[in-house]
């Protein structure tokens, strides 16, 4: 895989010093230790690399992207540069994010597809044209390794976006990548198993036979392309050496492997999202988490002092219409698999946003139950607003701190879809489909009272879960139900963590009962007041203009 950056443009450097911003102080580091982050309490950020921030004007334009597009249909910007610069400046910390996963960076097909919206370019980083290179887009392999190094300073890990399943449309400027490689037709129906799987998801979107045991050579354009960009003799010596060390067949899901764990062997990726999860044979998903183990090994054996923890590489997958009620399975109609066995520790939960309409109780109860019977070691990432669902929990924004409170506060992981903690528009003018839930971050916005007191609950929540694995990860128990008061306990190894956590509460004098779990006389802390009480009788008293209770032990 390649080490520097194929394509140079003159004058990057010397625009990236214009912006006009000015980077704050350095934020105040956080709690967070390597002992306290667990994968299954993660607080994870998901952002569209191209619609958060521009950090590098200069590599806006590439590959002659020059048509017009339907409205939010091109490339907008955003770039790796500019999630590094956030970082930097301490946003997510102050958020509580231990994690950010953004939509993939490899290169894209030059040619724009018209679905019926207009033209669209692949901004959305889901149609692969070469999985060896970064997108001129979105910016270098140097700013990709710069902003995984920045990341790990602040504890904060990386989740790459990983697409195995599908090639990018065929365009005039896209070439298809041959029979041997992949299939256009028949198109999914999904009536069942065999209608979802070997067939390809819409039209002109070419399916990677990755359940094939054929040995394929590389397609031609690819070959070509390589040598045009200088690389070809580096990028064959090392396919052989991968498929002789592993002593793997040249199938295509053997490529497909080996391009996107050379990721994670050279920058230390700490984890893979893995798209389309269910359009491809699970047997591929346990091949691709045995490689990514042996890559994470090899990094951590290779870069000793960059090593965050003994955390294992972790992958989680968007298996579309999964929910935790179906436990370990998910039922295609005809058939049922079990995608944690093959590989994944955790799934996309697109059941919250229901459960989330109902009171805390019930749903903080009943996933406490599934992901400490039915799931015990694996886990699910809860969502309330994605990148392609139209149905958003709060798709008008009226429910922004319901949503952060329910979203931060329920067991499993959570996903902070960008923008969903300062209520960024998900009903755009002009915008179609999808359009609408991929504007760009409205950093303009933080010039607003009222959005800035949004941010504040979130950022208060995110801290709590950041700071707790209990939050996430910890055994639920109702202290109270009126007004409602519960508890969250962790135990794992040597650490050990107990919250206990008040909604609904009356504003001013309230009393929280906490003997069970805090001995007397001792001193706590509600953060979301950053108010100190002492333990009196097994109740804590506090006096706050706050619904919301956020009880930890003092250090």
């Amino acid at each position: 895989m390649r080490k520097l950056s194929i394509y140079f443009l003159c004058g990057f450097w010397l625009c990236i010093s214009c912006k006009n911003e000015t980077a704050p102080a350095e934020p105040e580091a956080h709690s967070e230790t390597a002992d306290t982050f667990v994968w299954e309490a993660a607080n994870l950020y998901f952002l569209l690399t191209d619609r958060f921030h521009n950090g590098n004007p200069a590599n806006d334009l590439n590959l002659s992207r020059d048509a017009e597009t339907g409205v939010l249909r091109g490339f907008e910007g955003g770039d790796l540069a500019g999630i590094t610069q956030k970082i930097e400046e301490g946003y997510f910390t102050d958020l509580g994010i231990n994690a950010i996963w953004f939509t993939p960076v490899v290169e894209q097909i030059h040619g724009a597809v018209d679905e019926g919206t207009g033209n669209t370019y692949a901004y959305h980083g889901y149609w692969a044209k070469d999985w060896t290179s970064l997108d001129p887009n979105f910016g270098t392999y140097e700013e990709l390794k710069t902003l995984i190094k920045t990341a790990h300073a602040k504890g904060i890990r990386i989740v790459m976006d990983v697409v195995l399943n599908h090639t990018g449309p065929v365009t005039e400027k896209d070439p298809f990548w041959g029979e041997s490689w992949a299939i256009q037709q028949p198109q999914c129906t999904y009536q069942g198993y065999e209608t979802t799987v070997p067939c390809t998801l819409v039209a002109n979107l070419p399916d990677i036979k990755t359940a094939s045991t054929e040995e394929v050579e590389l397609p031609d354009f690819l070959v070509e392309k390589w040598k045009k960009e200088g690389r070809y003799d580096t990028e064959i010596q090392e396919l052989e050496s991968y498929f002789t060390t592993n002593n793997l067949p040249r199938t295509p899901r053997n490529y497909l492997i080996k391009w996107l764990t050379d990721y994670v062997r050279e920058l230390g990726i700490d984890a893979f999202r893995v798209d389309t999860v269910k359009h491809v044979d699970a047997s591929a998903w346990a091949e691709l988490r045995t490689q990514a183990d042996l890559a994470f090994a090899d990094w951590k054996q290779n870069n000793p002092n960059e090593v965050l923890d003994d955390n294992a590489f972790f992958m989680l997958g968007e298996v579309y219409g999964y929910g935790i009620g179906g436990g370990r399975y998910y039922n295609f109609g005809d058939k049922t698999v079990d995608y944690f066995a093959n590989g994944f520790d955790n799934l996309i939960n697109f059941q919250f946003k229901y459960d989330a309409k109902g009171d805390y109780e019930t749903m903080f109860k009943a996933y406490d139950s599934i992901l400490h019977h039915s799931l015990e070691g694996k886990s699910i990432l809860n969502y309330a607003t994605s990148h392609d669902d139209g149905d958003p929990f709060d798709k008008d924004r009226s429910k922004t701190y319901e949503t952060g409170t329910k979203l931060l506060l329920t067991p499993g992981l959570a996903q902070v879809y960008y923008g969903d903690e300062i209520a960024r528009p998900l009903i755009i003018e002009g915008a179609q489909g999808d359009a609408n839930l991929r504007g760009n971050m409205p950093w303009s916005l933080l010039d607003s009272t009222e959005t800035k007191q949004v941010l504040t609950h979130w950022q208060k929540l995110g801290r709590f879960r950041r700071d707790h694995p209990a939050v996430g990860a910890g055994r639920h128990e109702m202290l109270q139900q009126e007004p409602y008061v519960f508890s969250r306990t962790f135990k794992k190894d040597e650490l050990e963590d107990t919250v206990i956590i008040g909604l609904d509460l009356p504003k001013g004098e309230k009393s929280i009962p906490v003997a069970k779990l805090f001995a007397e006389g001792s001193t706590l802390k509600d953060t979301y007041s950053n108010t100190e009480v002492n333990v009196q009788n097994g109740m804590v008293k506090l006096n706050t203009p706050e619904t919301i209770v956020l009880l930890e032990k003092t250090k």
